[in-house]
């Protein structure tokens, strides 16, 4: 996988926010780890499906089927790493695409929590010379799912 990253000729875009909700930090980080439910919140993901179907934990697998340059596309994220209840690192590749996601859950001074979540994308082989402009849409993407992951995480807190 790290040969995904590892470039520095060409930047990786990345997509980062954070988030204010009154869910509380264990029940945004179990839900956010089992990151089958991000087809759930994230519009441009089409299925999830939780390979392991038990407790979140390195080496967990998630197949999500998403949708990418006009088609739909199959990734399998691996829980790379996880420090339960804050942290959790989740990496996927195929042929073309690599991406990984971080995502922090932190508790909120008066209640709730605070999730920063991080994608970065990155195109291997020709596809590589399209990344200045898989940057302009993922900002787009992440905006959308980062809408309905406030959305999701908040109606978990009712």
């Amino acid at each position: 996988m790290s040969k995904c990253f590892s470039t520095n000729l060409i930047p990786v875009p990345t997509y980062r926010t954070d988030i204010a909700t009154s869910c509380a930090p264990s029940e945004a980080f179990e839900y956010l780890a089992r990151f089958s439910n991000a087809a759930i919140w994230d519009p441009g993901v089409l299925d999830g499906e939780d390979l392991d179907k038990k407790t979140p934990r390195v080496g967990s697998t998630y197949r999500l089927m998403v949708r990418a340059f006009g088609r739909r596309v199959p990734l399998e994220y691996r829980i790379e790493e996880i420090d339960p209840p804050r942290r959790v690192v989740l990496k996927a590749q195929n042929a073309t695409i690599c991406s990984r996601d971080v995502i922090v859950v932190a508790p909120a001074p008066g209640g709730g929590s605070t999730v920063s979540y991080e994608a970065a994308l990155s195109l291997k082989g020709p596809a590589l010379l399209l990344s200045p402009l898989v940057g302009v849409a993922l900002r787009h993407i992440g905006d959308r799912a980062g809408a309905g992951l406030q959305a999701s995480l908040d109606s978990l807190a009712l």
